[in-house]
């Protein structure tokens, strides 16, 4: 399929939109009144510090939605105002964030079922509205909808997009695309679909395997059993491996992306001489510029004189936990938390731990004074944070 021609038919398409319907001002107002918070502008004009009582805030410089997220969920509540008797459907959360999700339900915006792990089109008919969300979709959801003849209304994020035109490229060129990611996340899977060859690594390490194999070759079977959900159909490391570029999921550790290039580049270059990297070797920038910035934000926090951090986002929001991460390789006692309801009490704090599970920590709030970090990920509204930084007064307040 050419990926790249279906895309330009489908944006040229009556029943493509992917700037919105001309409710801006009133969506605007509404996202305000439901997201927005006077007391996190009031932490930003002083210098991101509040104190109240025994406890100091430090709130991290970037933090909470980007421009992305806002657009995106901009979008879907213009959707509904346009449409407002038509059947809505999103092929997947708008973000990942439960409280805005809820939302979208509430305003009787329907998620597509997923039966199997396979997402069930069946339910919609032709001149059902259907959102794309922040992450993208893959392009066979594309094909699908489009067939069907359904309202599509894109709310990808354009980073995400970037990294699709170079996968675009990389598959012009016959370059396999390394990218860097959950080979689960929707993102990287909306991604992979638009590459030709393709090999998802998680981190340095599986970065690491496959590039000792390329150097040094290896045991194929173990090799392809090890990245058997991980790999475009036929993929053989023993040819697929001769011209790489690379990409990345927008919300992983930008540091990491960024060493996994460098380690891809210096083995090409070993492999087949610094005068013919060029024909084994390509990299784009494809880092998010919001993802970075919260990063960079988190690692100046981190810096400060901490008790304890608490991090607020989904639970499957990738770029949150890339943050959780941050505070966790300094050993700061931290909490990744999706809500206020998760803090139970002075004496227990329900949050995610970095290997998925959730587990009950006692004592987790120190008595006398304490400074708490506080960040969020790309996805949380700075309502939620709100309220979990007035819970966290509260309850230093009643000790």
């Amino acid at each position: 399929m050419d990926t790249k021609a279906f895309k330009r038919s489908l944006q040229h398409s009556e029943n493509y939109n992917r700037k919105g319907f001309g409710h801006k001002a009133e969506v605007a107002t509404q996202l305000q009144s439901e997201y927005q918070s006077n007391l996190i502008q009031q932490i930003r004009d002083r210098n991101y510090t509040l104190q109240r009582g025994n406890v100091t805030i430090r709130l991290a410089q970037a933090f909470g939605f980007c421009w992305g997220v806002e657009r995106a969920v901009a979008m879907a509540y213009e959707t509904r105002q346009h449409f407002p008797s038509e059947r809505i459907w999103i092929t997947n959360e708008i973000i990942h964030n439960p409280s805005v999700n809820q939302r979208m339900q509430d305003m009787e915006v329907k998620f597509i079922p997923v039966e199997a792990n396979k997402k069930d089109f069946s339910v919609v008919d032709t001149g059902d509205v259907v959102i794309l969300p922040a992450f993208g979709a893959s392009i066979q959801e594309m094909q699908i909808l489009n067939d069907k003849g359904c309202q599509i209304v894109d709310t990808t994020c354009p980073w995400v997009s970037k990294v699709w035109n170079t996968v675009e490229k990389h598959k012009k060129g016959e370059y396999t695309s390394i990218i860097h990611g959950k080979y689960k996340h929707e993102e990287t899977v909306a991604t992979s679909s638009f590459a030709g060859k393709y090999l998802i690594v998680l981190n340095l390490q599986e970065a690491e395997y496959v590039t000792d194999y390329i150097l040094n070759g290896g045991n194929r079977e173990e090799f392809l059993a090890k990245f058997a959900k991980a790999c475009s159909a036929g993929f053989d490391p023993d040819k697929d491996l001769e011209r790489v570029g690379i990409a990345n999921q927008t919300t992983m550790l930008k540091d990491d992306t960024e060493k996994i290039g460098k380690m891809f580049e210096r083995t090409m270059m070993q492999k087949y001489s610094p005068t013919e990297l060029t024909q084994h070797f390509q990299n784009f920038n494809t880092i998010c510029d919001a993802t970075q910035e919260r990063q960079d934000a988190m690692l100046e926090l981190v810096e400060q004189n901490l008790d304890l951090m608490v991090v607020i986002g989904g639970f499957n929001s990738s770029n949150t936990t890339q943050l959780q991460q941050i505070a966790f390789d300094r050993t700061i006692p931290s909490y990744h938390i999706d809500c206020v309801e998760r803090i139970q009490s002075t004496n227990a704090i329900e949050h995610r731990q970095l290997t998925g599970d959730l587990v009950i920590t006692e004592n987790w709030l120190p008595a006398g004074e304490i400074v708490v970090g506080i960040t969020s990920g790309a996805s949380t509204p700075d309502k939620v944070v709100e309220d979990i930084i007035e819970k966290i007064f509260a309850l230093k307040a009643s000790l």
